[in-house]
């Protein structure tokens, strides 16, 4: 079994910087795809960010491209997301999640992650 767990939430100004991480426990081997998603009030998640754990290779949602960075640390069983240059749009609750079957497909959530955390909050300011 799988468990995520996000932390780093918080408030900030547009223009100011975040760092989100989630401790994973469980066994994550090579093939499993970890990502960063986001929902707002009213709207559908959506995904911001991937990367799979076998290369390290990273995906983006373009509207986050050049300001955020996923990435992993193994030793920590930790995956973080660094977001820079916030604006009032990326407020939302952020999840992260995992999948045994890859990232093809993360952004549309096709297959749908099988392992979520609980989230934590977003908020940007003007």
């Amino acid at each position: 079994q799988v468990q995520l767990v996000e932390s780093g939430g918080g408030s900030v100004q547009a223009g100011g910087s975040l760092r989100l991480s989630c401790v994973v426990s469980g066994y994550i081997y090579s093939r499993y795809c970890l990502g960063w998603f986001r929902q707002a009030p009213g709207k559908e998640r959506e995904g911001v960010a991937a990367i799979y754990a076998g290369s390290g290779s990273t995906y983006y949602v373009d509207s986050v491209k050049g300001r955020f960075t996923i990435s992993q640390d193994m030793a920590k069983n930790t995956l973080y997301l660094q977001m820079y240059s916030l604006k009032p749009e990326d407020t939302a609750m952020y999840y992260c999640a995992a999948d045994r079957r890859g990232c093809m497909g993360w952004a549309q959530q096709s297959p749908p992650f099988g392992y979520w955390g609980q989230g934590t909050q977003v908020t940007v300011s003007s």
